[in-house]
């Protein structure tokens, strides 16, 4: 074969490669099992093979995307069957872009604690998906509700039955609750007191702020991005911020009069907050039934 005929499956290789470690992420977190996980990750190279990275702007997102789709199959065709971490994890051939390294595999068996994935073993395939692309990976609800087949708001539903889950039932969970408040109250800070700095330290460096299509329509921007630029969006539409339970869970509203006008849905990795999502549509909210809490 001419090195001309090699160029184009050479390069394809090379992208999946970059993103290969994030992809097996997805897929652990999502199936708890290393040889489902490579399994999952190896049937997305074979898709992009068979259709190219042409007319795809976001290769990344795309590869995601069919790696979550692939897992929320093997999630619903495993029934009742329990798993183990990293159980029957096969070495993948040499050569292939899709093979992982002994190192990888202890990297993803600690991201993943047993006590984690004996609670996601508990929640429902579409449950355990919205949970762990939307909190461990900062999915936008539109984008997962396309991945579990539902709508934005029942893709929120999930993701937030499955927080309370795994919050109640996890070693970790109260530290977990316990930093959720201090970024939330950092948020508060900021929207009173001007507190950049407090707000600064919990946010992500690529941390996205994203407006709905209400708010869209009134002049908001719809994406926004970075620490600095996201604190500063968020301040210019924070008019009566007030700490409320969303769904069971503690986020803040923006709630001039007493009136719920808009709501923050946080997606926090790693400690830091990488997404915000901002809920403007009066139906939406309602759905929500925001509980404003009393603050001390």
């Amino acid at each position: 074969m001419s090195e001309d005929a090699a160029g184009p499956d050479q390069q394809l290789a090379e992208q999946f490669e970059a993103h290969r470690a994030h992809l097996l992420g997805v897929a652990y977190r999502v199936l708890g099992a290393g040889g489902e996980a490579q399994d999952a990750v190896q049937e997305a190279w074979l898709r992009l093979q068979r259709t190219g990275s042409a007319g795809v702007d976001n290769l990344g997102g795309w590869l995601t995307t069919v790696v979550a789709r692939i897992s929320l199959n093997l999630l619903r065709s495993r029934g009742n069957r329990r798993t183990t971490p990293l159980e029957d994890a096969a070495p993948a051939g040499r050569g292939d872009p899709h093979a992982v390294d002994p190192q990888d595999e202890a990297v993803q068996a600690d991201a993943v604690g047993v006590a984690m994935l004996v609670v996601l073993d508990t929640l429902t395939p579409a449950e355990r998906v919205a949970f762990v692309l939307h909190d461990m990976f900062a999915v936008p609800f539109d984008e997962l509700a396309a991945i579990v087949d539902t709508s934005p708001a029942n893709a929120r539903q999930l993701a937030s039955r499955a927080r309370r889950r795994v919050q109640g039932a996890t070693p970790d969970g109260a530290a977990d609750e316990l930093r959720r408040r201090e970024i939330v109250e950092a948020f508060l800070a900021a929207s009173r007191h001007g507190d950049f700095a407090r707000l600064l330290a919990v946010l992500d460096p690529e941390v996205a702020l994203r407006a709905d299509e209400h708010a869209v329509r009134l002049g908001a921007a719809g994406v926004v991005v970075g620490a600095r630029e996201v604190a500063e969006a968020y301040t210019s539409r924070a008019r009566g911020v007030r700490p409320a339970l969303v769904n069971g869970v503690l986020t803040f509203v923006s709630a001039p009069a007493g009136v719920v006008r808009a709501v923050f849905d946080l997606a926090i990795v790693g400690g830091l907050v990488r997404s915000v999502e901002v809920i403007t549509d009066p139906a939406v909210i309602a759905d929500l039934a925001p509980e404003i809490l009393e603050e001390d």
